[in-house]
């Protein structure tokens, strides 16, 4: 299932330089910066209440975002860097970088576990230890996947769970090359007490 692009509305930002930037902060905006694609810089700004929910509710770096501006065709674009006062921690100046369609991007996607209930490990009282809750994949900026699924059913106490295990969307890959883990199933400590004792 292909990523929902979200949008995000900006407006054209008059003027450059530090004085611009500090007027836009005291109107209640964060200044930024559009480029890429082999076009002109953009700069803009973003209403500030309306950019810090965004950045709190998570993941803005690796989400695609269909950027409107007024008087402008709307434009894929991503987050490359968010500049923060160092004492409040808020944000100050935010990058986006232009995207074409057929461009390819690293991002972190969510890993969703499914059918817990069909692992025999599971069952008996193994515990699901994630070593990866995101991967960073290469993905194609028009189709992001929203997650990637690792089926449990048939997993048992020891069993390794790594990326070559796990059916990618098409045009994704992991950007490691090596055959890393994302997930076990650990024996529950009862199970391992007893094994311990029968090696004793």
């Amino acid at each position: 299932m292909a990523r929902e692009i979200p949008d995000l509305v900006a407006e054209v930002r008059t003027g450059t330089g530090k004085g611009a930037a500090r007027q836009a902060r005291r109107d209640g905006y964060v200044p930024g910066i559009i480029y890429g694609a082999g076009a002109e810089p953009q700069p803009i700004k973003l209403k500030y209440n309306m950019l810090l929910k965004r950045l709190r509710a998570g993941r803005f770096l690796s989400t695609l975002i269909n950027m409107k501006v007024d008087g402008m065709k709307d434009t894929h674009v991503i987050c490359r860097g968010v500049q923060r006062d160092v004492v409040k921690d808020l944000p100050t100046h935010i990058d986006f970088m232009r995207l074409a369609d057929d461009s390819r991007i690293n991002l972190f996607i969510h890993v969703d576990f499914v059918n817990h209930e069909k692992s025999p490990g599971l069952k008996r009282g193994g515990t699901l230890t994630i070593v990866r809750a995101e991967v960073e994949l290469e993905v194609l900026a028009g189709d992001i996947p929203d997650h990637i699924t690792v089926d449990l059913t048939g997993k048992n106490v020891g069993d390794v769970i790594h990326i070559n295990d796990v059916v990618l969307p098409e045009g994704a890959r992991p950007t490691i090359a090596r055959n890393f883990v994302i997930a076990n199933i650990a024996a529950p400590s009862g199970l391992r007490s007893s094994d311990n004792e029968e090696e004793a």
